[in-house]
């Protein structure tokens, strides 16, 4: 099984390769992959148009691409967690209002007509972040009984909450029709920013997030027996099932911020991987996180070939792919078991 498993590691990293380097070579200005690795070693010399290459390669397209496997990963990651908590196929690392809170702090922010600074370019991410954090943070209280949070009381508190956050989102966009086709490509996945600074305001958080969720893979395949088996295991199940939801939650709050709602992802790569290879959560978490990178990258490449030179944003890719998917997983669902 170790060696079947490190095949996977293999192929799958190799994919992943694959995919990043297409993803740094498409675009308006197509990078012949031959060039790519001459540039990125700072090799310039023989290359036809090498500053030109260099500049969009360095400036544009690699902090983008890197922006684009952070927020792969993270919604892979998150939505490999949350399947595995809520025992659910159909959970996804949105389920509890980290997109209705992004959403509605994103066109809060862009409502707000921010001046023209460090700030302002900052306002909207931030405003995403906090909205997220703040609505997994009022759906978790609200969910409580006791010192005990059910996991059907919590999906129910997240659907209430996420519908308030919804209608005031709407209220707002109604009221500010001069953003209002900002918000829709923000909401659609399409605020993806650009240059290293999105990158380094997102890195730490995410790769803090990920790395707690990757060490986590032995206590999600506890509770996978349910609460009381797992309580009986040693495992401290309330503080287990908290640390989990506030690891995944933050790493998708950081992931959308600057990318936008970007759905499907972290419903269907776990999912996929769980079929393919099982449910054993230590290896499913990592191959969903890479899973994630890669698919959001497939994703963010057909977004930018599709109606050249127009970019389509990556939620309307995802989403046409996922939708079917995951119909096909409800039906199914219905008739089997999760494990």
């Amino acid at each position: 099984m170790r060696k079947n498993i490190s095949k996977v590691y293999l192929y799958i990293g190799l994919v992943f390769a694959i995919t990043f380097l297409l993803s740094v070579a498409i675009g308006a200005v197509f990078i012949p992959p031959s060039e790519l690795l001459p540039l990125l070693l700072g090799k310039l010399q023989g290359i036809e148009n090498a500053e030109m290459y260099s500049s969009i390669l360095f400036k544009i397209r690699l902090p983008h691409s890197i922006l684009i496997v952070l927020t792969g990963a993270a919604l892979g990651g998150s939505g490999a967690t949350y399947q595995g908590l809520f025992r659910n196929p159909l959970a996804d690392p949105y389920l509890i209002g980290v997109a209705s809170g992004a959403g509605l702090g994103a066109v809060f922010a862009m409502s707000a007509n921010w001046p023209d600074s460090i700030l302002g370019f900052f306002a909207i991410p931030i405003a995403a972040f906090l909205g997220s954090t703040l609505t997994v943070f009022l759906v978790y209280q609200l969910a409580k009984v006791g010192k005990v949070v059910p996991a059907s009381t919590l999906i129910l508190a997240g659907v209430a909450v996420s519908s308030f956050a919804s209608a005031l989102t709407s209220f707002l966009m109604l009221r500010s029709t001069t953003e209002l086709y900002r918000a829709l490509s923000w909401l659609m996945g399409g605020g993806t920013m650009s240059g290293w600074n999105p990158v380094l305001a997102v890195l730490p958080y995410i790769v803090l997030g990920l790395a707690f969720l990757l060490t986590s893979g032995h206590t999600l395949n506890v509770l996978q027996f349910g609460d009381d088996q797992a309580h009986n295991l040693g495992l401290h199940v309330e503080r287990a099932k908290l640390g989990l939801i506030l690891a995944a939650s933050l790493t998708t709050a950081a992931a959308v911020s600057f990318s936008g709602i970007i759905g499907f992802v972290g419903l269907i790569v776990p999912h996929i991987i769980r079929i393919l290879w099982g449910a054993d959560y230590r290896h499913s978490i990592p191959l969903s996180i890479i899973g994630g990178a890669i698919v959001l990258l497939a994703a963010d490449v057909l977004a930018r070939v599709i109606i050249a030179p127009q970019v389509l944003p990556i939620g309307i890719i995802t989403a046409l792919a996922g939708a079917p998917f995951f119909l096909w997983v409800l039906k199914n669902a219905r008739n089997h078991a999760f494990v």
